[in-house]
């Protein structure tokens, strides 16, 4: 089976709640999680991705070593998420630089999107901190 890891800014409240709405999703486990700040994204050339500004999602699958971005990988997480999800993957027709902007605008405004930094925050249960990688 294959496996992800979904790379998020783990300075973001917003990438924090994400990262626990997508670990409920994900009930083949197929997901695990990592920060883009840390030692596993260092090791893949991933940290710049990790700006404060333009920060954006990573999703690696681990078969292959293929890495999606910005909108891409929301696709890719629908892929690994299955069942209905998968319909997502339709959203593949429109132009990725059209998908891109509204990625983009999301990333530079994230820190304001997160709705409570206190839930954001907190610490995350024991199941998801097995999944979480350094």
């Amino acid at each position: 089976m294959i496996k992800w890891v979904l790379f998020f800014d783990g300075d973001c409240a917003f990438c924090a709640r994400s990262v626990r709405w997508v670990f409920a999703l994900d009930r083949r486990g197929v997901i695990s999680f990592a920060p883009l700040q840390g030692e596993l994204a260092r090791r893949h050339g991933l940290a710049q991705h990790a700006d404060e500004r333009h920060g954006t999602m990573v999703v690696m699958r681990e078969d292959n070593g293929g890495v999606f971005l910005r909108s891409d990988a929301l696709l890719e997480l629908a892929r690994a998420l299955g069942g209905w999800w998968r319909i997502a993957i339709a959203a593949r027709l429109i132009p990725r630089p059209l998908r891109d902007q509204v990625y983009r605008w999301i990333a530079r405004n994230r820190h304001h999107l997160a709705i409570s930094k206190d839930e954001a925050c907190r610490l995350p249960e024991p199941a998801l901190l097995e999944r979480m990688r350094k």
